[in-house]
């Protein structure tokens, strides 16, 4: 080798050998992300969030890195967390996993951390924004559709228990969409002559009692209100309904996926992965207040035949028809 080129050659080594410390010094931009569920349940939530950085350039761990916190349905833990990673310094808090969540978690973000969040309900009416084209100075988001799906959600089960004359439903008081959504099942019920039961819930025990006294009541379906601890307990939802032999309609699919009878409600997934393309924009220099509120406009109807089997139920075949997804 010629001394020319071996001098050449050590010079790039070195400069090589020097860009991985380098590059540890150049510190990674932080995503807080912050959620009303836990974490065991929402992994696919958080791939599909991870989807839409990576179509906008960012993925964790080589250019961003995402500081996670989980409450686990633990509504009043929200606020501590989300200080706990504005302690962090995150460059961007993602509020995700329920409207709770951004309502709990804003008045404790100071100005200079945006925000972007996935909610359902309306977030101006919720005071979360000032209006869905102008959110505000740090705050912008994903809001999809729940309101008004309640009451699809009782339509939905008269097509399936036609001969049902009361039906259940199911509600967490601490839900901030708990009332409208109350309200919307009364309107949706009454319309359809049916007699409504209703059963709060916000822990374990009261969600076994109020299965107890649909049984009870004698009604002839339930319908389950759409928020976070309740979908982090699906399981245990699914399989009450199952033991009191009760058609079940939710607004998640995942509810169908574990057992239960129907879902129609927004797809999730495609609502956090906008969330996650939004994040990504944030970060590559974007203010938060100049992006819309993007309203998700796509939805899911999923239907469990085997479960349907196993009720006795025939399901229409124009209910079948209509289904995104048909779970034999």
């Amino acid at each position: 080798m010629k001394r020319r080129d071996l001098i050449g050659w050590i010079g790039g080594s070195v400069i090589v050998s020097q860009w991985p410390a380098l590059a540890q010094q150049t510190p990674l931009p932080v995503i807080g992300y912050l959620s009303a569920r836990a974490l065991t349940d929402s992994r696919d939530i958080i791939a599909a969030f991870q989807r839409g950085l990576a179509d906008v350039g960012f993925v964790d761990k080589q250019n961003v890195h995402i500081e996670t916190r989980f409450a686990e349905g633990h509504f009043d833990r929200l606020p501590e967390l989300a200080a706990d990673l504005v302690r962090l310094r995150v460059n961007v808090l993602v509020a995700t996993g329920g409207t709770v969540t951004v309502i709990k978690a804003k008045p404790v973000v100071p100005p200079e951390i945006p925000i972007v969040f996935a909610m359902g309900g309306d977030p101006v009416k919720l005071g979360v924004v000032d209006s869905l084209n102008r959110p505000g100075d740090n705050i912008t988001g994903v809001s999809f559709l729940v309101n008004g799906l309640a009451a699809k959600s009782v339509e939905l089960l008269h097509e399936l228990v036609p001969k049902a004359t009361a039906i259940g439903f199911l509600v967490n008081p601490g839900d901030p969409n708990a009332e409208p959504d109350m309200q919307e099942v009364q309107l949706a019920a009454g319309a359809f002559g049916l007699n409504l039961v209703i059963a709060k819930a916000s822990n374990e025990s009261q969600i076994d009692a109020a299965f107890a006294n649909f049984g009870r009541q004698n009604v002839g379906g339930v319908v389950v209100d759409t928020e976070p601890f309740f979908a982090d307990q699906r399981e245990r939802i699914v399989a009450l309904a199952a033991r009191f032999r009760l058609p079940d309609v939710y607004q998640l699919s995942a509810f169908v996926t574990a057992g239960g009878l129907a879902s129609y409600g927004t797809s999730i997934a495609d609502a956090n992965r906008q969330l996650g393309a939004y994040t990504g924009r944030i970060l590559s220099g974007t203010k938060a207040g100049d992006l819309p509120v993007i309203q998700s406009s796509k939805f899911e109807l999923a239907i469990n035949i085997k479960t349907a089997k196993t009720l006795g139920l025939d399901v229409p075949l124009v209910v079948i028809g209509r289904a995104d997804e048909v779970i034999e």
